[in-house]
Parts: C-alpha cells; sequence; structure tokens
C-alpha cells in the first residue's frame, strides 16, 4: 500500500537516534534506486502509526516526495513496539535507546516491570536498569543523543553518573561539548578529570573542554609496567618535561602576548600543571631516594637525600606561590603533605 505523509502518525520518532552518515547513505540509496523496503505502519482510527521506516520517511521527504510505501501489520500498537525491537537484530540499540522504548509502554500504556520483562523476554532487573538510565538524564541530552549529536554510549556511561550527582554541571557540559562532536574516548576524559580534579579543574571542564583536552592525555591511560620500558624511556621523559618548562620560562619573559581572559586560562592551566609536577615529585622522592652514590662503575646516582637542584638551591615546589589573588601555596600545600 502507498500512503500519504499525511497519513502517518510520526508520535514514536523522538524513541530513534539519528546517525547523520547512515542517514546520507539511505538518502543517496533512495535517490539511486527508489525505495526498496516498505516502512511499517499499525491502523489507529483514520491514521496509521509509523512503527518502523522514520529514516526513510525523512530521507524521501527531502527528496521532495509525498507518498511513500507501507505494510500494515494487523496487531496493535504495543505489540507492534516490541516486535519491532525484537526484530532489529541487523540494527541493535543500545540500552538508551531500548529504556525510551521500555517508558514510553510504561507511560502511554501502563504496563509494569513485570510485563514489561515477560514481553521482551528479560529479568524486571533488566527493565528497572534502562528505566533509571532514561529518567536520570536530563531531557536537552535525550534531544542531543537523537539529534546524533551526542553518542548513546558516552551519554550512559559517563553523563549519566554525572547526571545523578549534580544534574546542573551535567546540563552544563553537554552544552559545552556538542558543538566540537566529541568522541565517546574524549568524553571520556573530561569525566576522569571532572570526578578526580579540583575544584578549578573541573569548572575549567565544563567552561573550556577543548582546553583540558590539549593539555591531558587524549589516548587509554594502560597502566605501565616497570618492565614495559627501557630505562632510557624516563630519562628522555624528564629531559623533555627540563625541555618544555624552559621554553614555557622564555615565553613568559617574552611577554607571551596573552591577553586578560588568556591570562586567567593560562594561570588555571598552570595551577593543574603544577599538581601534576608535584605528583611526580612525590612519585621521584618515593622510587629515586634509594639510589646510592659511587656504583663501581663510576655512575652518577642520586644520594639518600633525594634530587636536588645546581648549587644546591631549593626547587620552584620547595617555594612558597602566589594564586591570581597573592594567597601562599606552596607553603601551606608542603605542610599539607
Amino acid at each position: 500500500m502507498h500512503l500519504e505523509f499525511h497519513q502517518l502518525d510520526c508520535r514514536y520518532e523522538a524513541l530513534r537516534k539519528r546517525d547523520p552518515r547512515k542517514e546520507r547513505q539511505l538518502l543517496a540509496s533512495l535517490a539511486e534506486h527508489g525505495q526498496l523496503l516498505p516502512v511499517v505502519v499499525v491502523a489507529a482510527d483514520e491514521r496509521f502509526i509509523l512503527v518502523d521506516g522514520y529514516k526513510r520517511l525523512r530521507a524521501l521527504t527531502r527528496l521532495a516526495h509525498d507518498t511513500v510505501r507501507a505494510m500494515r501489520w494487523e496487531i496493535d500498537e504495543t505489540e507492534a513496539l516490541i516486535l519491532e525491537q525484537l526484530m532489529r537484530a541487523a540494527d541493535p540499540v543500545g540500552p538508551l535507546e531500548q529504556g525510551w522504548v521500555l517508558d514510553a509502554l510504561q507511560t502511554r500504556f501502563g504496563l509494569s516491570l513485570a510485563d514489561l520483562a515477560r514481553r521482551f523476554d528479560k529479568t524486571a532487573s533488566w527493565v528497572s536498569r534502562r528505566l533509571a538510565l532514561v529518567r536520570d538524564l536530563p531531557e536537552p541530552i535525550h534531544g542531543e543523543v537523537r539529534a546524533g549529536r551526542l553518542a548513546p554510549h558516552a551519554a550512559m556511561k559517563y553523563l549519566v553518573p554525572l547526571a545523578r550527582a549534580n544534574a546542573t554541571d551535567c546540563a552544563r557540559l553537554v552544552a559545552a561539548i556538542t558543538p566540537h562532536r566529541l568522541t565517546t574516548r574524549q568524553i571520556g576524559r573530561l569525566y576522569q578529570v571532572y570526578v578526580t580534579g579540583p575544584e578549578a579543574s573541573r569548572e575549567l571542564v565544563l567552561t573550556d573542554p577543548l582546553l583540558v583536552l590539549r593539555v591531558t592525555d587524549d589516548t587509554p591511560r594502560a597502566p605501565v609496567r616497570p618492565d614495559a620500558s627501557a630505562p632510557e624511556a624516563l630519562l628522555t621523559d624528564l629531559h623533555i618535561l627540563g625541555a618544555v618548562a624552559r621554553r614555557a620560562r622564555r615565553r613568559l619573559e617574552h611577554g607571551g602576548g596573552l591577553l586578560p581572559p588568556e591570562r586567567e586560562r593560562a594561570w588555571r592551566l598552570f595551577d593543574q600543571v603544577h599538581m601534576d609536577f608535584r605528583d611526580l615529585q612525590r612519585r621521584c622522592e618515593k622510587e629515586l631516594r634509594d639510589a646510592r652514590s659511587g656504583t663501581p662503575n663510576g655512575g652518577l646516582e642520586l644520594t639518600g637525600e633525594g634530587p636536588r637542584h645546581p648549587s644546591d638551591r631549593p626547587g620552584a615546589a620547595d617555594l612558597p606561590w602566589r594564586g591570581p589573588d597573592g594567597a601562599q601555596v606552596g607553603q601551606s600545600d608542603r605542610a599539607a603533605d
């Protein structure tokens, strides 16, 4: 059967996420070959509820068609929604999208957890977990997932726990990252910085996520075994750290060319760098203090007193340093250690 677009009821379009890549492929296929597969509908009064085929309908609309080939299922609306989900083996949906369908079935038709579990051949716990996913996320985030601007896996793995802890910050983070189409891995890095960092780092994640990604390693941080790299690799890293620090100092000595907003961002970044260096310093003191001088081969090693700067001067971490408000930080931090 062929139906005109005005005969279709698209009430379940919000249960489907959009994938721009797949929609472009489908649009090209329909333009070249026409509609090969019918959409699925069920009858409802004088209209037909579209159960499956929302991507095809959008593509046909863009191609200026006014009719669509459809197949009518002779079952009720509830059974049609459930059957459509069970038949999507070729294009399986994730837990978040499953939650949208379960929430619609429970809200519209009043099905209990036990009813939903029985009809999907799952446990009540499976149903409950997916309902919790969709109900814990603020509605604007659902809209970003449906529009294809936010990966469902990222929303489920990182944004759901963030929304449970702080819904306001979760909404701010989504507003900051969606224009940049970040990957799930990148969103995971931002989430890690947010949950493990101090207040300044959390605020930077929410206000300038791209800066955070530039200054943190955007690759998975697998544990490094002591024997996984040669000692020369550690020495090379330490040489690089020193070289980068000296280069940054020279840029500052020549003014840096920073405007007031950039100076504030640079200070927040330096605050994070300082904390990272203190972590490295503590680790070096722990791992390298046992080194002894005067080895048989005459090599230079650290003494039990730990690393020293030239002329036994105190290092930068031993000196008090001041934030933008002029407060001393270094000495109080050392006392806290």
